[in-house]
Protein backbone atom coordinates (compact mmCIF):
# COMPACT_ATOMS: atom_id res chain seq x y z
CA UNK A 1 0.00 0.00 0.00
CA UNK A 2 2.03 2.88 1.04
CA UNK A 3 5.31 1.26 2.15
CA UNK A 4 7.30 4.86 2.37
CA UNK A 5 5.72 6.70 5.64
CA UNK A 6 7.73 9.69 4.48
CA UNK A 7 10.68 11.60 3.14
CA UNK A 8 13.19 14.29 4.54
CA UNK A 9 15.17 14.82 2.66
CA UNK A 10 17.94 11.42 2.48
CA UNK A 11 15.60 10.31 5.53
CA UNK A 12 13.06 7.58 4.52
CA UNK A 13 10.79 6.88 7.14
CA UNK A 14 9.87 3.27 6.19
CA UNK A 15 5.68 2.70 7.89
CA UNK A 16 6.90 -0.72 8.60
CA UNK A 17 9.49 0.32 11.37
CA UNK A 18 7.14 3.05 12.27
CA UNK A 19 4.91 0.42 12.98
CA UNK A 20 6.63 -2.81 14.30
CA UNK A 21 7.99 -0.34 16.94
CA UNK A 22 4.50 1.47 17.40
CA UNK A 23 3.36 -2.41 18.37
CA UNK A 24 6.45 -3.10 20.33
CA UNK A 25 5.64 -0.10 22.44
CA UNK A 26 1.96 -0.74 23.13
CA UNK A 27 2.90 -4.45 24.00
CA UNK A 28 5.50 -3.36 26.15
CA UNK A 29 3.10 -0.85 28.06
CA UNK A 30 1.19 -3.37 28.61
CA UNK A 31 3.16 -5.80 30.07
CA UNK A 32 4.75 -3.23 32.44
CA UNK A 33 1.31 -1.90 33.33
CA UNK A 34 0.24 -5.55 34.34
CA UNK A 35 3.49 -6.32 36.49
CA UNK A 36 2.76 -3.35 38.56
CA UNK A 37 -0.81 -5.13 39.37
CA UNK A 38 1.55 -8.69 40.17
CA UNK A 39 3.89 -6.79 42.36
CA UNK A 40 6.80 -7.42 39.86
CA UNK A 41 9.43 -4.05 39.56
CA UNK A 42 8.32 -2.37 35.78
CA UNK A 43 12.41 -2.00 35.31
CA UNK A 44 12.94 -5.81 35.23
CA UNK A 45 10.12 -5.46 32.72
CA UNK A 46 11.47 -3.50 30.82
CA UNK A 47 14.89 -4.68 30.44
CA UNK A 48 13.81 -8.22 29.77
CA UNK A 49 11.18 -6.03 26.89
CA UNK A 50 14.61 -4.53 25.03
CA UNK A 51 15.96 -7.54 25.33
CA UNK A 52 12.89 -9.55 23.72
CA UNK A 53 12.82 -7.29 21.26
CA UNK A 54 16.90 -7.57 19.91
CA UNK A 55 16.74 -11.09 20.11
CA UNK A 56 13.09 -11.83 18.32
CA UNK A 57 14.53 -8.84 15.68
CA UNK A 58 17.84 -10.98 15.22
CA UNK A 59 16.18 -14.36 15.26
CA UNK A 60 13.13 -13.99 12.49
CA UNK A 61 15.84 -11.89 10.25
CA UNK A 62 18.75 -14.95 10.36
CA UNK A 63 15.52 -17.65 9.35
CA UNK A 64 14.06 -15.37 6.70
CA UNK A 65 17.97 -15.13 5.47
CA UNK A 66 18.41 -18.78 5.72
CA UNK A 67 15.36 -20.00 4.15
CA UNK A 68 16.25 -17.52 1.13
CA UNK A 69 19.66 -18.16 1.33
CA UNK A 70 20.70 -18.49 -2.52
CA UNK A 71 18.94 -14.56 -3.06
CA UNK A 72 21.01 -13.21 -0.16
CA UNK A 73 24.84 -14.91 -1.02
CA UNK A 74 23.64 -12.71 -4.50
CA UNK A 75 22.88 -10.04 -2.89
CA UNK A 76 24.67 -9.60 0.85
CA UNK A 77 24.16 -5.86 1.52
CA UNK A 78 20.66 -6.58 1.70
CA UNK A 79 20.67 -8.56 4.54
CA UNK A 80 20.46 -5.67 6.57
CA UNK A 81 17.76 -3.89 5.21
CA UNK A 82 15.38 -4.91 7.68
CA UNK A 83 12.92 -2.10 7.32
CA UNK A 84 11.63 -3.51 3.57
CA UNK A 85 10.36 -6.24 5.58
CA UNK A 86 11.67 -9.91 5.52
CA UNK A 87 11.35 -11.32 8.97
CA UNK A 88 9.72 -14.98 10.22
CA UNK A 89 7.89 -14.95 13.12
CA UNK A 90 9.01 -18.57 14.30
CA UNK A 91 12.70 -17.99 13.96
CA UNK A 92 12.31 -15.04 16.47
CA UNK A 93 10.56 -17.31 18.95
CA UNK A 94 13.75 -19.45 18.29
CA UNK A 95 16.09 -17.19 19.25
CA UNK A 96 13.94 -15.58 22.10
CA UNK A 97 13.47 -18.46 24.38
CA UNK A 98 16.57 -19.17 25.03
CA UNK A 99 17.18 -14.71 26.24
CA UNK A 100 13.69 -14.74 27.91
CA UNK A 101 15.09 -17.81 30.03
CA UNK A 102 18.19 -16.67 30.40
CA UNK A 103 17.24 -13.36 31.58
CA UNK A 104 14.30 -14.35 34.02
CA UNK A 105 16.86 -16.64 35.88
CA UNK A 106 19.25 -14.12 36.23
CA UNK A 107 16.77 -11.56 38.03
CA UNK A 108 14.91 -14.58 39.94
CA UNK A 109 11.46 -14.14 38.13
CA UNK A 110 8.82 -17.04 37.91
CA UNK A 111 9.37 -18.14 33.72
CA UNK A 112 5.99 -19.20 33.36
CA UNK A 113 4.36 -16.38 35.64
CA UNK A 114 6.27 -14.12 33.39
CA UNK A 115 5.92 -16.05 30.35
CA UNK A 116 1.95 -15.29 30.84
CA UNK A 117 2.52 -11.83 31.69
CA UNK A 118 4.04 -11.52 28.08
CA UNK A 119 1.52 -13.57 26.54
CA UNK A 120 -1.06 -10.98 25.41
CA UNK A 121 1.65 -8.47 25.03
CA UNK A 122 2.94 -10.86 21.92
CA UNK A 123 0.11 -11.15 20.17
CA UNK A 124 -1.20 -7.59 20.10
CA UNK A 125 2.30 -6.27 19.20
CA UNK A 126 2.25 -9.12 16.59
CA UNK A 127 -0.93 -7.80 14.99
CA UNK A 128 0.16 -4.00 14.78
CA UNK A 129 3.59 -5.60 12.74
CA UNK A 130 1.16 -7.30 10.69
CA UNK A 131 -0.49 -4.14 9.45
CA UNK A 132 3.35 -2.89 9.25
CA UNK A 133 3.51 -6.20 6.45
CA UNK A 134 0.26 -4.88 4.98
CA UNK A 135 1.99 -1.52 3.89
CA UNK A 136 5.17 -2.72 3.01
CA UNK A 137 3.53 -5.46 0.85
CA UNK A 138 5.30 -8.11 2.59
CA UNK A 139 3.87 -11.53 3.63
CA UNK A 140 1.41 -11.15 0.82
CA UNK A 141 -1.22 -13.43 -0.18
CA UNK A 142 -2.14 -15.08 -3.50
CA UNK A 143 -4.20 -13.78 -6.40
CA UNK A 144 -7.47 -13.77 -5.59
CA UNK A 145 -9.65 -12.85 -8.59
CA UNK A 146 -13.24 -11.81 -8.16
CA UNK A 147 -12.36 -11.99 -4.16
CA UNK A 148 -14.65 -9.07 -2.58
CA UNK A 149 -11.89 -7.95 -0.10
CA UNK A 150 -8.74 -8.64 -2.40
CA UNK A 151 -6.13 -6.11 -2.66
CA UNK A 152 -4.71 -4.91 -5.23
CA UNK A 153 -1.05 -3.03 -4.72
CA UNK A 154 0.04 -0.57 -6.53
CA UNK A 155 2.95 1.10 -5.34
CA UNK A 156 6.49 0.62 -6.84
CA UNK A 157 7.95 0.18 -3.67
CA UNK A 158 5.82 -2.45 -2.30
CA UNK A 159 7.40 -5.76 -1.99
CA UNK A 160 4.01 -7.55 -3.15
CA UNK A 161 2.71 -8.65 -6.64
CA UNK A 162 2.04 -5.34 -8.36
CA UNK A 163 -1.45 -5.10 -10.44
CA UNK A 164 -3.17 -8.15 -9.34
CA UNK A 165 -5.79 -8.31 -6.38
CA UNK A 166 -4.48 -10.64 -3.82
CA UNK A 167 -5.22 -12.41 -0.77
CA UNK A 168 -4.73 -10.06 2.36
CA UNK A 169 -2.99 -12.49 4.65
CA UNK A 170 -0.84 -9.85 6.28
CA UNK A 171 -4.74 -8.43 7.19
CA UNK A 172 -5.59 -12.08 8.29
CA UNK A 173 -3.31 -12.66 10.90
CA UNK A 174 -3.66 -9.38 12.03
CA UNK A 175 -7.18 -9.54 12.62
CA UNK A 176 -6.12 -13.21 14.07
CA UNK A 177 -3.87 -11.83 16.64
CA UNK A 178 -6.09 -9.13 17.87
CA UNK A 179 -8.90 -12.14 18.68
CA UNK A 180 -6.24 -14.39 20.49
CA UNK A 181 -5.14 -10.63 22.34
CA UNK A 182 -9.20 -10.23 23.45
CA UNK A 183 -9.13 -13.85 24.02
CA UNK A 184 -5.87 -14.03 26.73
CA UNK A 185 -7.40 -11.06 28.23
CA UNK A 186 -10.65 -12.69 29.11
CA UNK A 187 -8.46 -15.76 30.19
CA UNK A 188 -6.65 -14.14 32.21
CA UNK A 189 -9.25 -13.42 34.89
CA UNK A 190 -9.98 -17.11 34.95
CA UNK A 191 -6.33 -18.44 35.05
CA UNK A 192 -6.17 -21.45 37.33
CA UNK A 193 -1.90 -22.24 36.93
CA UNK A 194 1.56 -20.74 35.40
CA UNK A 195 1.83 -21.22 31.83
CA UNK A 196 -1.58 -21.54 30.87
CA UNK A 197 -1.76 -18.11 29.12
CA UNK A 198 1.60 -18.39 27.70
CA UNK A 199 0.57 -21.71 26.15
CA UNK A 200 -2.49 -20.94 25.24
CA UNK A 201 -0.90 -18.08 22.87
CA UNK A 202 1.70 -20.51 20.99
CA UNK A 203 -1.79 -23.20 20.86
CA UNK A 204 -4.17 -20.13 19.45
CA UNK A 205 -0.99 -18.63 16.90
CA UNK A 206 0.39 -22.23 15.54
CA UNK A 207 -3.29 -22.48 14.05
CA UNK A 208 -3.92 -19.33 13.37
CA UNK A 209 -0.39 -19.22 10.90
CA UNK A 210 -0.82 -22.82 9.45
CA UNK A 211 -4.85 -22.01 8.22
CA UNK A 212 -3.55 -18.25 6.25
CA UNK A 213 -0.51 -20.06 4.94
CA UNK A 214 -2.63 -21.44 2.50
CA UNK A 215 -3.24 -18.16 1.27
CA UNK A 216 0.27 -16.78 1.03
CA UNK A 217 1.29 -16.09 -2.60
CA UNK A 218 5.20 -15.45 -1.14
CA UNK A 219 7.03 -18.10 -2.71
CA UNK A 220 10.36 -17.04 -0.56
CA UNK A 221 8.98 -18.34 2.74
CA UNK A 222 10.54 -22.05 1.77
CA UNK A 223 8.61 -25.16 2.10
CA UNK A 224 9.13 -28.79 2.89
CA UNK A 225 6.73 -30.18 0.58
CA UNK A 226 4.74 -28.63 -2.02
CA UNK A 227 1.84 -28.55 -0.01
CA UNK A 228 3.01 -27.81 3.06
CA UNK A 229 5.41 -24.29 3.70
CA UNK A 230 8.02 -24.56 6.39
CA UNK A 231 6.07 -22.38 8.71
CA UNK A 232 3.28 -24.88 8.69
CA UNK A 233 5.61 -27.53 9.37
CA UNK A 234 6.75 -25.34 12.42
CA UNK A 235 3.24 -24.27 13.04
CA UNK A 236 2.48 -28.19 13.99
CA UNK A 237 5.69 -28.85 16.02
CA UNK A 238 4.62 -25.79 18.11
CA UNK A 239 0.97 -27.14 18.11
CA UNK A 240 2.03 -30.36 19.85
CA UNK A 241 4.51 -28.42 22.48
CA UNK A 242 1.94 -26.26 23.23
CA UNK A 243 -0.93 -29.28 24.01
CA UNK A 244 1.69 -30.82 25.84
CA UNK A 245 2.78 -28.04 28.15
CA UNK A 246 -1.12 -27.06 29.21
CA UNK A 247 -1.47 -30.89 29.97
CA UNK A 248 1.96 -31.21 31.74
CA UNK A 249 1.48 -27.54 33.81
CA UNK A 250 -1.70 -28.38 34.73
CA UNK A 251 -0.74 -31.66 36.05
CA UNK A 252 1.52 -30.28 38.01
CA UNK A 253 -0.72 -27.18 39.55
CA UNK A 254 -3.08 -30.41 40.83
CA UNK A 255 -0.27 -32.54 42.11
CA UNK A 256 1.22 -28.95 44.45
CA UNK A 257 -2.61 -28.85 45.37
CA UNK A 258 -2.89 -32.36 46.21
Amino acid sequence: MHPVLFKIGFLTIHTYGVLVAAGFLLGLGLAVKQAKKEGIPSNKIVDLGFYVLLSALIGSRLLFILINASHYIENPLEIFKIWEGGLVFYGGVLLTVPTFLWYVRKHSLGVWSTADLFAPSLAVAHAIGRIGCFFAGCCHGRPAEGLPWAVTFTDPESLAIIGIPLHPTQLYESLGEFINFFILIILRRYKSFNGQLFMTYILLYSVLRFIVEFYRGDIGRGFITSQLSFSQGISILMFLVAVAGLIVLRKRRMRKES
